[in-house]
């Protein structure tokens, strides 16, 4: 069983701020804006709309998004007769996922800058809690997984997932465009469904403390001698911390007991 760490939603490039942690601990991944048919307006969290929770926290950007991975149909305002988990990707970071050998009962462990926000005055805003390091930081957290139950490659398939963005002609048509359906259960404990969102916990912190968030605390199952590619460590304390540069999405960890027993932790 691999284990593949995804990198997913906001960013400074992609919407320019982070995504939120509310008080109650759950964490909503904002998909990146795009020309997608998806809107803010049409997701929820709690009963609000991402578009307003937005508004409050600042965004700048446009209207639609690509909602992608798609693990929790209950965020959207209309239900879909047929829906499932899935996640695409396409072009080089498809390339990747393929050449390190992807396949069923594989898992997609998906992370991405978060900050936690506060309700005053009928508004959300970023907590400012100095004293508290995962209060009071922007940090990379794991959100959400899927367990690849189906790759569905042909064309004519990835269009029957007309919900999802990666069935649009402009991707399917493209050779390299893969659709990963999330399996019925997880492998690693079956009363779980093979795809869903997590809540904040420490242990789903990836982010070194003292660190700005993308330096990673140091952890043997995705350092430089147990992934896939050649990456190094860019952080400016390498004895401490891990930081891959660049811009890049997917980071296939090499199977041991120690990466399985590890991605277990985190589920679960």
């Amino acid at each position: 069983m691999k284990i593949i760490l995804s990198r997913k939603g906001f960013d400074s490039a992609n919407g320019g701020i982070v995504s939120p942690i509310f008080e109650d601990g759950t964490m909503v991944s904002f998909p990146i804006p795009s020309d997608d048919e998806d809107t803010y307006d049409s997701l929820y969290y709690n009963g609000i709309q991402y578009s307003q929770i937005l508004r409050d926290l600042r965004y700048k950007g446009g209207d639609h998004c690509h909602l992608d991975p798609d693990l929790d149909l209950g965020r959207r305002r209309e239900r879909i007769d047929g829906w499932f988990p899935a996640f695409g990707q396409r072009n080089a970071a498809a390339a990747y996922l393929k050449n390190i050998g992807v396949a069923q009962g594989d898992i997609f462990l998906f992370f991405g800058n978060f900050h936690f926000v506060e309700y005053q005055n009928g508004t959300y805003r970023y907590l400012q809690d100095r004293s508290d390091f995962y209060r009071g930081k922007d940090l990379q957290v794991i959100w959400g997984y899927l367990q690849v139950g189906k790759i569905i490659s042909a064309p004519e398939e990835q269009r029957k997932v007309w919900w999802h963005p990666h069935s649009s002609n402009g991707r399917a048509d493209n050779s390299a465009n893969v659709i990963f359906k999330a399996a019925e259960r997880l492998s690693l404990d079956k009363s779980k469904p093979g795809a869903g969102v997590l809540r904040f916990d420490k242990k789903r912190v990836l982010t070194l403390k003292g660190a700005t968030k993308a330096t990673w605390a140091m952890n043997e199952v995705y350092d430089e001698t147990h992934i896939y590619g050649k990456r190094s460590n860019c952080a400016k304390n390498p004895d401490r911390g891990l930081y891959y540069a660049g811009i890049w999405q997917e980071l296939g960890l090499k199977e041991s007991d120690a990466c399985t027993q590890w991605a277990r932790n985190i589920l679960l």
